[in-house]
């Protein structure tokens, strides 16, 4: 390995391409499937009122010099087909500097998305995944050696979002430093999913274990992906097996997917070789000199931008999932600082009724994802963003986290609009629209097992009241 070139990571670089291949093809599929009803021009929040109001400088996007649906839907359409196209594999054999473009376009359109897609897209898997398939762009093809100075800048990401989300936690809720935040957060999360239940049910020892191994995790073996092989190795996989074990207690959309891709360029080709039928070619090609200026001209730019996110991480003021500059590279991450210890969920109801009144029947929307009928077991829908359903779990904890959204929701519903119903599971109302439409809070909470063996539900609810909309 010189200082330019890192042959043995060959196969670390192919099995990483073809996995954020696959995340972008997950992305770009949700976008279409969700953008009419939420950021369309009819939508909850729509593009062209927000291009409007906020300049190409902060927000660089091709949607700001055209917006339509049907552009949109095309970007997104492209961003399918394109990423079909990498996790197939037919970049690899391309010229460096055809593939280097190549790989720009799906990084391209999905900023552009992010860009235009407000609170929708304010989660920080969306700017890691743009800071991520950026640095991909430099990655080459499969006939020259990987570029070291691009390798160490994806390590540099993965040590940022493990680092920063352990000194988030230790800096943030008592329950991370006690060891007690799991007693609750499998319960509280989210978007629970299947195995969610049977985490929770786990005794309380090792709720304590989970949480201290994940500070094991983020705070020590970030910093064993600096150190030679096979140290880097076994960090690398730790990362990916703890993030696997997140994967099966939880839907965090493509957060552990991604986080796990990532760790792979830290793998060596060795370990990779071992598990995957792959070989790579008798000789590759010399690193083209432009190409070697090209890397050393991207490494010093990141070296200046990850002034921010490290001021960041020393300051006591840390701050999570947050960008500092309108290309959404060298970000700082995190999650969950504070943990809820009860979990509230907005139930929305309609009634064709004209005048409501005590013996009225309302009827309860169903969302895809999130916790409605008691007797629904949670599914698993990660890596696939369901972006309705986790801001409901935002407005749960406080109704400044539902404007303007949720006011809008509740009008759509009482037109019955098709692209907003189309992100619900069940439309109680599918011929006429409701006369009114409400939303109310209940307090949620896991069944225990006895309950859970007389009455068939998950969960167990509890009137809260009306929620102010």
């Amino acid at each position: 390995m010189d200082l330019f070139s890192a042959e043995g990571y060959w196969l670390s670089r192919l099995v990483f391409q073809r996995a954020l291949a696959v995340v972008y093809l997950m992305a770009f599929v949700g976008a279409v499937r969700q953008f009419r009803g939420l950021i369309g021009e009819r939508g909850l929040t729509p593009i062209p009122r927000y291009v409007a109001r906020v300049p190409f400088r902060h927000a660089p996007s091709l949607f700001q010099w055209h917006y339509s649906d049907r552009f949109f839907a095309a970007v997104a359409w492209l961003g399918v087909l394109w990423s079909a196209g990498l996790v197939l594999g037919l970049a690899d054999d391309l010229p460096v500097w055809a593939n280097l473009l190549v790989w720009a376009v799906p990084w391209a359109l999905y900023l552009s998305i992010v860009q235009v897609g407000q609170v929708w897209y304010s989660f920080g898997w969306e700017s890691l995944l743009c800071e991520v398939g950026f640095l991909a762009i430099f990655l080459g093809p499969s006939t020259v050696p990987p570029p070291l100075l691009v390798l160490v800048a994806l390590w540099w990401v993965l040590f940022r979002l493990e680092f920063g989300a352990g000194l988030i936690k230790l800096r943030g809720d008592r329950c991370w430093r006690d060891l007690t935040c799991l007693y609750y957060h499998h319960e509280t999360q989210p978007m629970p999913n299947p195995l969610s239940w049977w985490f929770h049910r786990l005794p309380r020892w090792a709720h304590r274990v989970e949480v201290a191994a994940n500070h094991v995790t983020q705070l020590v073996v970030p910093f064993l992906l600096f150190l030679p092989q096979p140290v880097r190795t076994v960090a690398a996989v730790v990362v990916i097996m703890t993030q696997g074990w997140l994967v099966l207690s939880g839907n965090f959309a493509w957060l552990n997917v991604l986080t796990m891709v990532v760790a792979t360029t830290a793998v060596g080709g060795g370990l990779w070789s071992a598990l995957l039928p792959v070989d790579p070619p008798a000789e590759l090609s010399d690193m083209p000199a432009w190409y070697a200026v090209v890397t050393i001209g991207l490494a010093a730019v990141l070296v200046v931008l990850s002034y921010w996110p490290v001021r960041n991480l020393v300051s006591s003021q840390q701050v999570m999932n947050t960008s500092f500059n309108p290309m959404l590279l060298v970000n700082t991450y995190g999650a969950f600082g504070s943990i809820t210890r009860i979990r509230h969920e907005v139930v929305i109801e309609g009634t064709a009724d004209a005048v409501p009144g005590p013996d009225t029947v309302w009827l309860e929307y169903e969302f895809r994802g999130k916790p409605g009928d008691v007797r629904r077991r949670p599914r698993q829908f990660a890596p696939y963003h369901l972006r309705l359903d986790w801001l409901m779990w935002f407005a749960a904890i406080s109704p400044g986290y539902a404007q303007p959204w949720l006011p809008a929701l509740l009008a759509k519903l009482r037109d019955n609009d098709p692209p907003v119903l189309a992100l619900l599971r069940h439309n109680p109302f599918p011929h006429l629209p409701p006369a009114h439409v409400r939303a109310r809070l209940y307090r949620y909470r896991f069944t225990d097992r006895r309950e859970r063996r007389d009455t068939g539900a998950w969960w167990h609810r509890t009137l809260v009241g009306d929620y102010p909309v």
